[in-house]
């Protein structure tokens, strides 16, 4: 501590001591008759006079640094300027009222948000203060009173304090779990205000507006001019709109032609979407047929080219309206007009028809034939092709016959399709019955002589000789063009297209049918209309680096991996191919074979492979999803840089000439690859990637292999890892010592062409950094990042973990997203953290991996909107944020890394950058795909490394600055959405126990009989209603309110509804029970002794049968313990309250704790697949057994034995400071309760209070811990040469236990319940022993009793696995059990057509009866 802190502390100590006595002196003078105290003082000063005005003026000097806190809160631009001036009066000044340090300045926000979130607050304290007061405090006021006029003096056991005044155990033991909600609750009302303005704030946002196909159909016109105002730049001479109102309504330009370069640019970017949907096999080629515009814009068309899909059996439909029509045309007219889409389609195929006919006649006569026909028919039948052109009536041609020249036309398409010479008679003839048709079919009789006329000119020639017959129209050779040659790509686009806006028959209602392709085009469609940056050039915008940390996680799936069956005969490939079964007959269209052709080729083996990789969570995923970023900065610098000529001919058309263009150095293709080049770089931080390569493990020689591989696909991509190499010191010794690089590698063509191994030599060093040590000091995944931090570039950082993915469409906006570090939000300062919005997409797996998606989503959204705004205290809570990377590299970089204290380390990063007053804003018009851990055990162990997290926050400097430097109602923000959340987690629990113990206390005590009588005491309502706000807590409550509001809000409300109703039935309650029992127990593990660690989840989607002996030593101390604990309570309060309290009130008090009692015992195994099959119980049950009897040991893990485990569970307390294992100790202390209570209410000493009964107990239990002794020394000592004896000793034990057993019961007339009693008793001391010896191990292992606390141990954990393990063996027993855990467990992939029987019984005998074959 510095000089002058500590000057600043000695003057305040000596200001608090001259205020202590100026202010009782100045209050003496306000007095004219002082009592004693008062003119002792004023004798002491020696002025006998009243002067209130002293007082005022000392209690205004007093008040005034309060005053000025005050007027400076209401006006935060001041308080800014003050922290933030360098001038030496100011400094002093701040000086006395804070710390001089560099953090913690200036970080006030603007007036206008101080008033929003401080608005937030005041609503929310006062709606808690009334409910509070006048449901759960004022009730209870009268009650206490009047039990605390009750005498009471029939005690049941011995009373310490028999004659204490107004029972004032009771009192505490009524108002104990009150006041412990009345401080949680706060918690709920939050969760409450939360949904209810961020509910308000999405709608204002405009989420949801397109949330499905039939909404995204009804807006799709005006969804052109969206792409073209948001995702390209604006011209020079265009202005954004601004203001309320141009939020409010959302409207873009229509575009109405195809000749614009606006219909043009929409083209090129939606098909690169629909194509990237067809690459990821979202999407089959018809579908992709039915999604995409013509890349090829057609100029001679008057309208926009629509997607098929919008167009699909409208021209069929207008056929059979023709058909039926009758003769009235202009109702058919009118028909056709009512549907906008339909005459859309009407006009495209008109068009297109008379494109092609003119493109394909050469033939002067025919010329002249087919002009005159278009001119007639455009001079009488009215299209949407010119509305200004006056046109005739409709009722001159017959247009009932259409249908045949439909058909004549459709086969002609064929033959253009297959483009043989072979077929030349067969178009000869097709055009010759098509123009037969539409001269004597459709025209009239005049018609046809004008135009036998205009042919003939009136050259003599018979009238009425039939015209085909006469010239042979298009028989010659050079009438008609066909084949056609060259066959151009936008040809036969041109010709595909028309071909299925004509043939497609069915309504593409559903199209696309992926549930994920849907997710998707919905919301990028309805993110467009959202309020978002106007996007910049690509050369103008700014330049961003994504980076990914990497350890040893799955690279790309090997066949191996893909093939090899687990325990219950299930591959990863064969339960991919159930959960994606689209998307699976999607990739085999794509590659163009069927399932047993794959295995035959290396090639399709790959793409196999690719396919599955793409499914899980690996690092393949990853780089695929982050190198859209490339391809989408390359499509829009092609738009930006295009001319009209080239964006006419489309995006596609410079891509396939790309070999081409690549010859000349400034060629257009080439400029677009360096402007991406230059904006964009990607890092993958590998850190075992050198040592990796030279592993001789095959597995990790191949995650090498894979990442090289990935660096040749992504040539962009660049790598970066720590290498390490033994090099000769420079001095004399020439000692070889290991030397550390940073390291960073691209891939680079072989060094010969003739290289017999395809990866060698394929990684090229750019740079390499010699480090000063070891890289890897902290934390691993921090760590890992901040290596290579330095290896990437631009403005912007996006940090990307490595189960993350991206997709085309966002990728598009990412131009928009990097202008937000331009504008001021707020008016206060720039943004430094750019906060994005996640998809969770592993939630269809199974139902866990549903809830934790809900969970995780509406976090992501709902959740932190309100946290960036109103509220202002929006951290970094993982990827995929965007950082300003120049503020960040100069603050100390994007992740601290100090052992155990920044587990959590991505919000410490939004921390640091807060108090170094940047700001932290929240964006949701783009999103980054996630995935989560989906079993019960990922999710807890997820869950565990969570809580510990936060248990470190709430001991950190950072939590401790942010708290005194916000102001009031920040600071509230910032604890509430922290670690105020996990603490009101524990104080949920903790009111459970503290309401089971004071019923303890009043039951084994006799209060509560004595109370029975007073209905106040038996009808608690305030007691009823604070159960049910922890109830709330309990079963989920704070997660479903943001839950349900989010899914209403884009998704729609009734939606919302059915699936929150699915999650109760799908035992979401349970689920959130179980999570409540994780967070509290690690936190409240890591408030009191430290020690948090990082636990890897694995990210497998396998869903696997875990082992009972697994799920006990992982849920062993945070749930099974606890559950039992409250089970015993629960037992005891109904036996001894019984007699006087209602059944009734007893269930509406305690069925949310019998509830959480079962669920801490047996959700594991409810959520764990094949939990209750016969087979698998059996051997959890062998497997057991030989777990908890091994011998423990060096190098033994405690996987294989109890010892190990038993000895790593108290690893925590060695680590503890003397706080800790004070309280560890005291916490124990509860434990002998029971046995202090229950020893008195035996029957044989139902009559006597004396505290000697208690002793006598401890006396018994001394005994059988010395007897237990004894056997063990026995056992080690005898048992070898004297084992008769030995067991002799042992059997006159055992009947000496019988007889006594006998005679309390034939004398004392000892009961059964007695029995139980004496269970309940004694069991709880023993844990409390076990508690203390563990907390107390190093003396305890001094005394040599270590040994038998062991032995002691092992006895508990086999009678919990036995108390646990009987009820699911019974269960096991019943079938239906298993096939109903089985439905509750999957249904989620059962809607989405997953057979969960195949997956786990029917591939068994599919395989079985191949063998048999």
């Amino acid at each position: 501590m510095s000089l002058h802190v500590k000057l600043r502390y000695i003057l305040k100590v000596v200001s608090a001591a001259a205020w202590v006595v100026v202010l009782p002196v100045a209050y003496a003078y306000t007095w004219q008759n002082p009592p004693g105290f008062a003119k002792t003082i004023k004798s002491w000063f020696g002025i006998d006079s009243k002067s209130p005005a002293l007082f005022i003026l000392a209690l205004v000097i007093y008040l005034s640094p309060n005053m000025l806190a005050a007027v400076l809160f209401l006006f935060p631009f001041i308080r800014r300027l003050l922290e933030g001036s360098n001038y030496r009066i100011v400094m002093l000044i701040m000086w006395w009222s804070q710390p001089r340090l560099y953090v913690g300045r200036a970080m006030h926000e603007s007036a206008f948000s101080l008033f929003k979130y401080t608005v937030f607050w005041i609503l929310l304290i006062i709606t808690k203060l009334a409910f509070s007061y006048y449901i759960e405090i004022k009730p209870l006021v009268g009650p206490t009173k009047d039990v605390m006029q009750i005498k009471i003096t029939n005690y049941q056991w011995h009373e310490f304090f028999p004659r204490a005044r107004n029972n004032i155990g009771v009192v505490i033991v009524l108002w104990a779990p009150i006041i412990l909600v009345y401080f949680m609750d706060t918690q709920i009302w939050y969760a409450i205000f939360s949904t209810m303005f961020g509910g308000v704030y999405g709608a204002f946002r405009r989420l949801g507006e397109i949330r499905t196909l039939g909404m995204l159909r009804s807006r799709f016109d005006s969804l052109p001019g969206a792409f073209n105002a948001r995702l390209i730049p604006l011209d020079k001479d265009e202005h954004k709109k601004k203001g309320l109102k141009a939020s409010l309504s959302r409207r873009f330009p229509k575009i109405h032609s195809n000749k614009g370069k606006e219909a043009a640019r929409f083209a090129q970017l939606w098909n690169e979407i629909i194509t990237s949907f067809r690459e990821e096999d979202l999407i089959n080629n018809r579908e992709m047929d039915l999604l995409l515009v013509p890349y090829w814009a057609d100029r001679s068309l008057e309208t926009i080219q629509w997607p098929p899909f919008l167009l699909a059996s409208k021209i069929p439909i207008a056929l059979d309206m023709a058909k039926d029509s009758n003769g009235k045309d202009q109702e058919l007219k009118k028909k056709i007009e009512e549907d906008y889409y339909t005459s859309c389609a009407v006009s495209e195929c008109y068009s297109s028809f008379k494109s092609i006919i003119n493109f394909m006649v050469e033939g002067k006569q025919e010329k002249k034939v087919i002009d005159f026909i278009f001119s007639e028919v455009e001079k009488h039948i009215f299209f949407e092709v010119d509305k200004h052109k006056e046109r005739g009536d409709v009722t001159e041609y017959r247009i009932s016959a259409l249908p045949s020249l439909y058909e004549h036309f459709v086969k002609l398409m064929k033959c253009l399709l297959d483009n043989k010479q072979e077929d030349r008679d067969q178009v000869v003839i097709f055009f010759q019955d098509m123009l037969e048709v539409v001269t004597r079919d459709i025209m009239m009789e005049d018609n046809i002589s004008s135009l036998l006329d205009s042919i003939h000119g009136n050259s003599g020639h018979e009238g009425m000789t039939p015209l085909d017959q006469q010239y042979q129209l298009f028989a010659s050779s050079g009438a008609i063009k066909f084949p056609i040659e060259p066959m151009t790509e936008a040809w036969k686009e041109k010709i595909n297209r028309l071909y299925l806006l004509l043939t497609e028959k069915e309504s593409a209602m559903d199209v696309p049918s992926n549930l994920e392709a849907r997710r998707r085009i919905s919301y990028f469609s309805n993110s467009l209309y959202m309020d978002m940056p106007p996007a910049p050039k690509v050369r103008n915008m700014l330049s961003f680096s994504v980076l990914t940390p990497y350890y040893t996680e799955e690279v790309l799936f090997s066949l191996q991996d893909l093939e090899e069956e687990n325990e219950d005969g299930v591959s990863i490939l064969f339960y991919l191919q159930k959960i994606f079964p689209d998307e699976w007959s999607n990739f085999l269209q794509r590659v163009k074979c069927d399932s047993e052709a794959l295995i035959g080729s290396e090639e399709l083996q790959e793409e196999l492979r690719l396919w599955a990789s793409y499914r899980g969570q690996t690092l393949t995923r990853t780089v695929r999803g982050m190198m859209y970023y490339r391809k989408a900065l390359e499509l829009q610098a092609f738009l930006d840089m295009a001319g009209d000529d080239d964006l006419m001919q489309g995006y596609k058309a410079i891509e396939l000439n790309a070999e081409d263009q690549k010859k000349g150095e400034r060629s257009l293709w080439a400029q677009c690859q360096a402007v991406a080049d230059m904006k964009f770089t990607y890092v993958v931080s590998c850190q075992q990637y050198g040592i990796q390569k030279r592993s001789a493990d095959p597995r990790a020689h191949q995650r090498a292999q894979d990442i090289l591989r990935l660096m040749t696909v992504y040539s962009s991509l660049r790598v970066a890892y720590i290498d390490e190499v033994e090099e000769a010191s420079k001095d004399r010794t020439k000692k070889i010592q290991k030397v550390y690089y940073s390291a960073l590698v691209k891939a680079a063509l072989p060094k010969s062409s003739g290289s017999l191994e395809p990866g060698q030599n394929l990684d090229q060093v750019i740079y390499k950094i010699k480090l000063p040590g070891p890289a890897i000091l902290g934390e691993g995944k921090p760590e890992n990042q901040n290596h290579a931090i330095i290896f990437t570039r631009g403005e912007g950082l996006q940090t990307i973990d490595m189960n993350q993915d991206n997709y085309m469409e966002e990728a598009l906006k990412m131009r928009n997203l990097l202008q937000e570090f331009l504008k001021k939000h707020g008016g206060v300062r720039y943004p430094t953290i750019l906060g994005l919005r996640e998809h969770i997409f592993t939630g269809s797996v199974s139902s866990l991996a549903w809830f934790m998606s809900n969970q995780e989503t509406s976090f992501v959204t709902i959740g932190q909107r309100l946290l960036a705004n109103p509220l202002k205290v929006r951290f970094h809570y993982g990827h995929p944020d965007v950082f300003d990377r120049l503020f960040h590299l100069s603050r100390g970089g994007v992740s601290k890394a100090s052992k155990v204290i920044n587990l959590s380390e991505d919000i410490f990063a939004g921390f640091n950058s807060t108090l170094r007053e940047g700001n932290v804003t929240h964006h949701e018009y783009i999103q980054v795909g996630k995935g989560r851990d989906v079993g019960l055990n990922q999710i807890s162990m997820f869950e565990a490394k969570i809580a510990n997290g936060n248990g470190e926050q709430t001991l950190s400097r950072d939590i401790y600055r942010l708290g005194h430097r916000f102001d009031f109602f920040r600071m509230l923000s910032c604890y509430f959405t922290t670690v105020g959340f996990y603490f009101s987690t524990l104080v949920t629990v903790l009111t459970v126990y503290v309401f089971l113990y004071g019923r303890l206390y009043l039951v084994l005590s006799g209060l509560e009989e004595g109370l029975s009588n007073e209905r106040a005491f038996r009808n608690n309502k305030p007691l009823q209603v604070a159960l049910a706000s922890q109830s709330f807590v309990q079963i989920g409550f704070l997660m479903a309110l943001p839950m349900l509001m989010e899914i209403g809000l884009e998704r729609g409300f009734r939606t919302a509804l059915s699936e929150f109703l699915l999650m109760q039935l799908q035992l979401a309650p349970v689920f959130f029970t179980f999570s409540l029992g994780t967070k509290t127990h690690y936190y409240g593990r890591t408030l009191l002794h430290g020690g948090a660690k990082y636990r890897a989840t694995g990210r497998g989607f396998v869903v696997f049968h875990a082992k009972f002996a697994e799920n006990y030593r992982l849920y062993s101390r945070s749930h099974f313990v606890k559950g039992i604990e409250l089970m015993i309570l629960l037992v005891v309060y109904e036996i001894f309250g019984q007699p006087y309290r209602s059944a009734v009130a007893y269930v509406l008090i305690t069925v949310s704790m019998w509830f959480m009692v079962g669920t801490w015992l047996f959700a594991p195994f409810l959520f764990n697949p094949s939990g209750f099959e016969w087979q698998k119980i059996v051997d959890d049950w062998t497997d057991w057994n030989k777990w908890i009897s091994n011998r423990g040991g060096i190098g033994v893990s405690p996987e294989k034995s109890w010892e190990s485990w038993w000895e790593e569970e108290q690893e925590h307390l060695r680590h503890s400071g003397i706080r800790g294992i004070i309280a560890e100790i005291l916490l124990a202390l509860r434990f002998f309760i029971y046995q202090y209570g229950l020893v008195y209410h035996l029957s044989i000493t139902k009559h006597t209070q004396s505290f000697l009964v208690y002793g006598i107990s401890w006396l018994v239990i001394f005994v059988m811990l010395s007897v237990l002794k004894t056997i063990s020394v026995g056992r080690r000592q005898f048992s070898a040469n004297f084992q008769l004896v030995f067991r002799l000793f042992k059997g006159l034990i055992f009947l000496t236990f019988v007889s006594i057993l006998v005679i309390l019961i034939a004398l004392p007339h000892m009961t059964v319940q007695d029995i139980i009693v004496c269970i309940l008793a004694f069991m709880p001391t023993g844990w409390g022993l076990l508690l203390i010896a563990q907390a107390l191990k190093p003396i305890v292992h001094r005394t040599g009793f270590w040994g038998s606390i062991r032995t002691l141990a092992r006895g508990y954990e086999i009678m919990m696995g036995l108390l646990l393990f009987t009820p699911v063996a019974f269960l096991a027993w019943f079938p239906f059990v298993s096939e109903f855990q089985t439905r509750m467990l999957f249904n989620q992939a059962f809607s989405r057509g997953l057979q969960i029987s195949r997956i786990l019984g029917g591939h068994k005998k599919d395989r079985s009866s191949r063998h048999k074959d």
